[in-house]
């Protein structure tokens, strides 16, 4: 992908995450507050989502190419693995603790919100964590 494509697609995708609320935290815990004064919007968000994907891997499907002429490699993998679980199940904690999952969290990190940065250095440090796991071939986290 061009650097001005993905600079683009990048600018989309956060105008989209602010203009939505999804960089504010307390729109995800009102998702997530089933009990209490629950917030509907995310799931609007995320059919939406949804949606759009659902065509765009239609679509993605039949072509060989991106639009931008690259080679178009789509994910061949469909089975469930404890690594893939036990990565969601990770995810869906932070999530719900902070609020925030990566993109909303870099988009609110720009916008200099203090627990973004607290997030996102948890993020990278998670990331740092995992690489070096991985190198040391743990049984645990091989499929």
């Amino acid at each position: 992908m061009s650097p001005l494509a993905a600079f683009a697609a990048g600018l989309l995708f956060g105008i989209g995450l602010l203009l939505s609320g999804m960089a504010d935290p307390g729109k995800v815990k009102g998702f997530l507050d089933l009990a209490g004064a629950w917030d509907p919007s995310l799931a609007l968000v995320m059919g939406g989502a949804v949606l759009v994907g659902f065509f765009a891997f239609r679509v993605a499907g039949r072509r060989a190419r991106t639009f931008l002429g690259h080679a178009l490699e789509l994910p061949s993998r469909r089975d469930i693995d404890l690594r893939l679980v036990g990565g969601s199940l990770v995810f869906g904690v932070g999530w719900g603790l902070a609020g925030f999952c990566p993109g909303p969290a870099l988009v609110a990190f720009g916008a200099g919100r203090d627990a973004a940065a607290v997030f996102v250095a948890a993020m990278l440090l998670g990331m740092l964590l995992y690489t070096a796991l991985e190198r040391l071939r743990l049984p645990y986290l091989r499929s």
